[in-house]
């Protein structure tokens, strides 16, 4: 059904004349005529009635009209939906209790009259090409895994090294550390089941381990990070690695500890990927509060794999 027609039928019926509509539409009243016949024959009924004050709608026409109104402001909707500047800024943030979650909630808590679409896409060459293709406008991610160069119109920038930690159980032997080396980990069973091979964050445990002889098992189904809680609490011989910056709930009687890993610390790089040509306005918002937000990248005594962007 042509919009056009539509929309000149709710301006006849607003006037109760065509010429009037005419005038607010600026087209002729042939036209007008015109729309409302191709309208009347699509719908295979009459939609007005000439009288002598004008047009009047006939009993079809009054059952179209709230309906031909719907249409248009479904139109516009559409069109907004897409309009820059009038849409939300969309954005990937992998996991709702990651870091990047943390930087978005910042982010909306400092610019909280900019509209936000809040997404989780699992791995980077979804991130990338929905990025490409418009439906999202940035993505948190880990810049770049070995072997998986960006395309040229994907720009990125390092907004935060998040230092990883080593959560246990009470009874764990070094539940009682205030702080553990990276080396004196060699030889303890680390129990990641959530890493994915071909992720960037498989990537990145890859290199930890090889560098460090480090035993990471990503054994088991995952079930999430309750049922990870749950196993690291009652396993003495478990630990895992967590984000410094992940939000994690516990029930108390969990006993659960975060310990710092030192010598070096192991830091995490998420970047922020977007389209060199995409000019929704908020993004270049997103981007000065994420560089004023956050600190400095490289800090003496941390580790990461060479294979991050230093940028």
């Amino acid at each position: 059904m042509d919009l056009d027609t539509v929309r000149t039928f709710v301006a006849a019926a607003d006037a109760g004349q065509f010429q009037e509509a005419a005038a607010e539409l600026a087209v002729t009243q042939q036209a007008v005529s015109k729309r409302i016949a191709a309208l009347e024959r699509a719908l295979g009924v009459r939609l007005f009635a000439r009288t002598p004050r004008g047009a009047e709608l006939t009993i079809d026409g009054q059952a179209f009209l709230p309906h031909a109104r719907e249409l248009l402001r479904v139109a516009e909707r559409a069109v907004s939906s897409v309009r820059t500047g009038h849409r939300p800024l969309r954005v990937d943030i992998i996991a709702s209790r990651g870091a990047a979650s943390g930087l978005m909630r910042g982010f909306h808590r400092a610019h909280p009259e900019i509209d936000l679409d809040v997404v989780m896409l699992f791995d980077i060459e979804t991130a990338v090409a929905a990025i490409r293709s418009g439906e999202i406008d940035a993505s948190f991610r880990a810049v770049a895994a070995p072997g998986r160069p960006f395309p040229e119109d994907i720009a990125s920038v390092r907004v935060l090294d998040e230092p990883l930690q080593l959560l246990t159980g009470p009874a764990h032997v070094l539940a009682g550390a205030r702080s553990v080396p990276l080396a004196r980990l060699a030889g303890h069973r680390i129990w990641m089941p959530g890493i994915v091979p071909g992720t960037e964050w498989a990537a990145y445990y890859d290199d930890l381990v090889a560098e460090f002889g480090l035993t990471i098992e990503a054994t088991g189904p995952n079930f999430g990070s309750d049922a990870l809680l749950d196993t690291v609490a009652d396993t003495p011989a478990l630990a895992t690695f967590m984000g410094g910056d992940t939000r994690l709930v516990w029930p108390a009687g969990h006993g659960l500890r975060r310990i710092p890993v030192t010598d070096p610390t192991p830091v995490y790089p998420h970047s922020l990927l977007w389209h060199r040509d995409n000019p929704h306005p908020a993004l270049a918002t997103l981007r000065a509060h994420l560089a004023a937000a956050t600190p400095g990248h490289d800090a003496a005594g941390t580790w990461m794999p060479d294979w991050v962007i230093a940028r």
